[in-house]
Parts: C-alpha cells; sequence; structure tokens
C-alpha cells in the first residue's frame, strides 16, 4: 500500500457511496459502491483476501470516492460509472440482444411472423421468446393449422402454400373479414395460453370427421393435434397463472458468483442464463449490482414480475428497475428459485476445474513471469515480429496479449517504409518508433512488457529507440528460437542474460503461444501483400491496364506464365486492343 492511499483511507467518510480503484496508468479497474465508504474501502487493504480480491488489490494504486446521499443512489451511480468507464474487474454483460415476438399484423389480409422490433402500428405481439428455436417452432405450428396469408406482397397467382392447405389464397380469392377475424381470435387465444382448449376443439373436430366416415379430415385434424403435442407439450409448466416472469438464484464460493435466471413466459419455463464471474463485495450487493446490469445495460425484456432470493433486497430490486420484485416464501414460487439457485451451484462447481486450470494458463503464468524477470505483473505484453523474402515486401506486425491472452482488436500490421533491403534490426527501430510515437500522441495504454521476435541485436535496437529517443522505460525482452524453430530462451537485463525458465511452465507456454502468434500474424500479412503485388507490379505500369482488365486476363489465362504464351489473337478475343496486347507482351518479355 502506497502513501496516497494511506493518506486517503483516513480521509473517507462514513457515508454510503461509490469507490473508483485505479492502476498505476491511472486507468479505472474496479469501482464498487458501500453503505458505509469508510469500512468497505478500507477492508480491501485488511485482512485475508481470495485469490481474485488479492490481485485486484495488488494492481490497485490510486482510488476515488464519491459520497451520495443514499444506498440506492450509489447503486444507481454505480450502474452508470461501470458502463462509463467498463472496469476490467467489474461484471461484465456484453449481451446486447433482443428476443423475437410472433406478430399478427393488422393488414386487411393479415400475416402471422416473427420480429425482434415492436412498433405501435395495430398489430398484436406475443413474447418475447428467450429461445429463438421456440418462437421459430410456435410460428410453423400456427402456419399449419390456421391459413393466413404468408406473402409479403399478393402476387398474381396461387402459391404452393395455396396447394398444402395453409394460405386462402387471397391473391385470387375473396375472403371474407368474419373468417379472417375467426382465425386471429384463435391464434390469439393460443399464444395466450389457450393451445390446450384449441387441442380440445380439435380432437371433438377429429372424431365428428372420423364417425361420419370423413377420414381425410380426421387426418388433417389429428396432425394438427399432433404438431401442437410436438411444440407445445414438451415445454414444463410452471405455473398456472400464465404471468411473465424472471427467476433469479444465485452460489456464492471461492470469490466466484454464478446467477442462473429462468426465463417463464405464458406459464411455462421456455429458456435460462448462466452468468458466472469473481466478486469482490458482499454477495447481495453483487447481486443488485447484476440486476441493474441484466436490465439496464442490456436489452432484456422485463416482465411482469421478477423472482429473488431471501438474500436480496426486494425493495432496491424494486425501485432501481421499475418491475414488481418478490421473495417467494413458499409454494411453486419458492421451488423455483430454490431450483434456481440449485443449478447455479452446481454450474459453479463444474465450472471451477475449468477455471482454475484456465487461470494457471493465464493470469497465474503472466504472474509468474513478472516474478521471474524482476518486474511488475506484465497484465499488458506487446510483442512483434518481423517478415519478408530477401528484403522484398518487408513487414512488421505487433500482436497484444492481456492477463495472458490474446487482444486481438488491438493488433497491428506494418509496412515497412523507410529500409532498403533485408535489413531486420533497421525495420524493427521503425516499426517500434512508429508504434510508440503514436502511443504517446494518442495517449494510448503503454505495455507493461515488450516481447521482440529476435536476439540480443533486436533487442538493443529496440532499446535504443524507448530510451534514447522517446524516453521510455519499458522492461523489453527478446525470444530466441532453435534450430527447429521453437522458442528456445528467453532473454532480459541490461547486459542481456538468458533467463532460467522451466520448460513443462506455464509461462514458458505462454511464451510460446505469443512468439506463435505474432509470427502467424506477420507471416500471413507479408503473404497476402506479397500475394497482391506479385500480379499488380507486372500490370500496373502498362497503359490502358487498369482493374477490370487486370481481373479479365487473371480469369482468363489464370497466370502471368499463360499470359506470357498467349498471342495477340489470343488477347484480342477477349477484348484487349492489339496496341495495348503488344505492350503487355513486350512488357511481359521482359
Amino acid at each position: 500500500m502506497n502513501e496516497i492511499i494511506k493518506n486517503k483511507l483516513m480521509l473517507l467518510p462514513d457515508q454510503p457511496g461509490c469507490y473508483l480503484m485505479k492502476d498505476r496508468q491511472g486507468t479505472i479497474i474496479y469501482v464498487g459502491k458501500a453503505k458505509v465508504l469508510k469500512n468497505r474501502v478500507r477492508s480491501y487493504f485488511t485482512g485475508s483476501h481470495d485469490g481474485k480480491t488479492l490481485r485486484l488489490v495488488n494492481e490497485i494504486e490510486d482510488l476515488e470516492y464519491i459520497v451520495t446521499s443514499s444506498n440506492m443512489e450509489a447503486l444507481i451511480l454505480e450502474m452508470n460509472l461501470i458502463k462509463k468507464y467498463d472496469p476490467k474487474y467489474n461484471v461484465m454483460l456484453k449481451d446486447d440482444k433482443s428476443y423475437p415476438f410472433i406478430k399478427l399484423t393488422a393488414e386487411r389480409h393479415p400475416r402471422l411472423i416473427t420480429t425482434r422490433k415492436v412498433k405501435k402500428d395495430k398489430g398484436k405481439y406475443f413474447g418475447p421468446y428467450p429461445n429463438v428455436h421456440a418462437a421459430n417452432e410456435t410460428k410453423k405450428l400456427l402456419d399449419r393449422i390456421y391459413p393466413l396469408r404468408k406473402c409479403s406482397t399478393l402476387p398474381d397467382r396461387v402459391c404452393l402454400y395455396y396447394h398444402l392447405g395453409q394460405c386462402l389464397a387471397p391473391c385470387v380469392k375473396e375472403v371474407s373479414e368474419l373468417e379472417y377475424k375467426k382465425m386471429v381470435d384463435e391464434i390469439t387465444r393460443f399464444l395466450n395460453g389457450g393451445y390446450k382448449e384449441i387441442k380440445k376443439e380439435l380432437t371433438e373436430k377429429m372424431t365428428a370427421a372420423a364417425e361420419e366416415l370423413d377420414f381425410e379430415k380426421a387426418k388433417e385434424f389429428r396432425d394438427r393435434i399432433a404438431h401442437i403435442e410436438a411444440t407445445m407439450e414438451k415445454q414444463k409448466m410452471t405455473s398456472t397463472d400464465f404471468t411473465d416472469r424472471d427467476v433469479f438464484g444465485f452460489a456464492v464460493d471461492k470469490g466466484w458468483m454464478c446467477v442462473q435466471v429462468f426465463f417463464v413466459r405464458q406459464g411455462k419455463l421456455i429458456e435460462r442464463d448462466v452468468s458466472m464471474f469473481p466478486i469482490y463485495n458482499e454477495p447481495e450487493e453483487e447481486m443488485l449490482t447484476f440486476l441493474g446490469q441484466f436490465y439496464l445495460k442490456t436489452n432484456h425484456f422485463k416482465p411482469k414480475e421478477i423472482l429473488i432470493p431471501d438474500e436480496v433486497d426486494s425493495g432496491m430490486a424494486e425501485e432501481l428497475l421499475g418491475v414488481k420484485t418478490v421473495k417467494p416464501q413458499r409454494g411453486q414460487k419458492k421451488d423455483l428459485v430454490k431450483l434456481a439457485c440449485k443449478n447455479a451451484n452446481i454450474a459453479l462447481q463444474e465450472k471451477f476445474s475449468l477455471i482454475e486450470k484456465d487461470e494457471d494458463r493465464t493470469i497465474n503464468a503472466v504472474e509468474n513471469l513478472g516474478n521471474q524477470l524482476g518486474i511488475y505483473t506484465p497484465h499488458r505484453i506487446e510483442a512483434f515480429d518481423n517478415s519478408n523474402i530477401q528484403g522484398t515486401d518487408p513487414v512488421s506486425a505487433m500482436v497484444v496479449f492481456i492477463d495472458g491472452k490474446p487482444e486481438k482488436r488491438e493488433y497491428r500490421k506494418y509496412k515497412i517504409k523507410s529500409v532498403q533491403g533485408p535489413d531486420d534490426y533497421e525495420s524493427m527501430r521503425e516499426v517500434v518508433r512508429r508504434r510508440y510515437s503514436r502511443v504517446l500522441k494518442e495517449n494510448l495504454p503503454l505495455p507493461d512488457l515488450i516481447i521482440i521476435d529476435g536476439g540480443k541485436g533486436h533487442v538493443e535496437a529496440v532499446r535504443d529507440i524507448l530510451e534514447n529517443e522517446l524516453g521510455l522505460d519499458i522492461p523489453i525482452s527478446g525470444l530466441v528460437k532453435d534450430e527447429r524453430h521453437r522458442t528456445s530462451q528467453l532473454l532480459y537485463g541490461d547486459p542481456l542474460e538468458m533467463i532460467p525458465l522451466g520448460r513443462n511452465s506455464q509461462e514458458f507456454y505462454l511464451l510460446q503461444r505469443i512468439q506463435d502468434e505474432v509470427h502467424r500474424f506477420a507471416i500471413t500479412f507479408h503473404r497476402q501483400l506479397r500475394g497482391k503485388n506479385a500480379f499488380q507490379s507486372v500490370l500496373d505500369d502498362i497503359s490502358g491496364i487498369g482493374e477490370k482488365r487486370k481481373k479479365l486476363l487473371l480469369k482468363t489465362f489464370g497466370s502471368v506464365k499463360k499470359m506470357k504464351e498467349a498471342s495477340i489473337d489470343e488477347y484480342r478475343k477477349i477484348g484487349i486492343p492489339e496496341a495495348i496486347a503488344e505492350e503487355l507482351k513486350r512488357k511481359l518479355q521482359e
């Protein structure tokens, strides 16, 4: 704990509010809220913590706090701050999808469609359906049962749906409004939970048709009943009041929380959502934060009722979300909450082994690498590699690993501009100069460690640029490969020396992944550029041959070699003028 934090801890008020934790680069890495700021923030720096909280605390170099008038105000402010700063240690909910509805259009000849947008167009909307497959299957079922119009615009003749008995063909026949109203009413009743009544009516009609020996009609009713059973009966009934509700349950263990959400629509449990994340606060506080993000940060549909476990403050949740929030004490609703909590606990236990294995490969490997080099934990690593063939089309590439995982959005490609011939050292100097001049100019995050795919000469070239030209003090290491082009040694220090890493250690495997990734990225870029230039360099200087004619030539002849062998007449046959064809032949002969 540094002096800045010590002094701020002494000044913390005993009031509700939000606190913002920062790393050594001033980046906000965690936002939290507290009923009493003094107690909550001090707790991070006293006593023992689990691995997740300890990792957060080790990165904290500064903190800020904002006092609020109430705990509810602190909760809402926390939501806004998380949305604004997107801190890496907070719960991250990236799901911004919207769920589909089934819609009955208000047209003269109504249609049944699925849509993700609800508009004020007098149409009838049913849903939403978190299970997209369930929405599509339900629509297919209704299409078979009710012969509404399927075409978006009326054709001038009947289509296949008419011959299948799934459309009344209003394109060529007059269909009465009464007939449409009857179908619309039945579909509305069906989607509002009355499918059992419709199934019963269809059964009676099937029996009557069979008694009248109209077996074809009876078979049609039988098939409709089968479709209903296949689509609807397989969905488990969870209540009899047909209320749309979301059921939340959670489990906590070893500093992690798992939240399970059951989506109940029209009395049926149709889908669930599972989220798992590390926590740094009390479980009931984290659950309130999760609820706010689940509905406010994403586009999840708000049902009429939300069920939550006893530990969560239902009053605050209801005030935050504006939805009736209940802590059931008995009966079917209580059983649903228990089931959600049980599922959360099972999921948490099943995932622990995978989480620990993944952390061993990433976070722990990064921490061990920092210890081996004697530097701060290199949470952000940037690696560089060059690629060229005897100096032609020289390129360089940079990859970024954050907490041991590739951050592909931050990868960068570079064409070498100032270097002539195969000079790896000067190429590396140019790229590093360009990269970190821009980082300083645009105030981008600096890496905790730079890795160069090369030996002593490459590292010294990069060190010269960073220290003497840009005034940056960033740890630099070199990765040397063996004769089989595999990661062999890690060079670090001043003067450079080999760092002994266990060949079976996770930090060595991490370096292998970084070296393989930057090499792959560089060589792929070089191949793309070389392939593009191989065709362009031959034809670009020939007057009269532009992009269209280049594509025509390549499509017709397949290669530059075959173009060289072609006659003037062959060029003329595909529309190349004789003068241009002669110039092309002359250039190719050269």
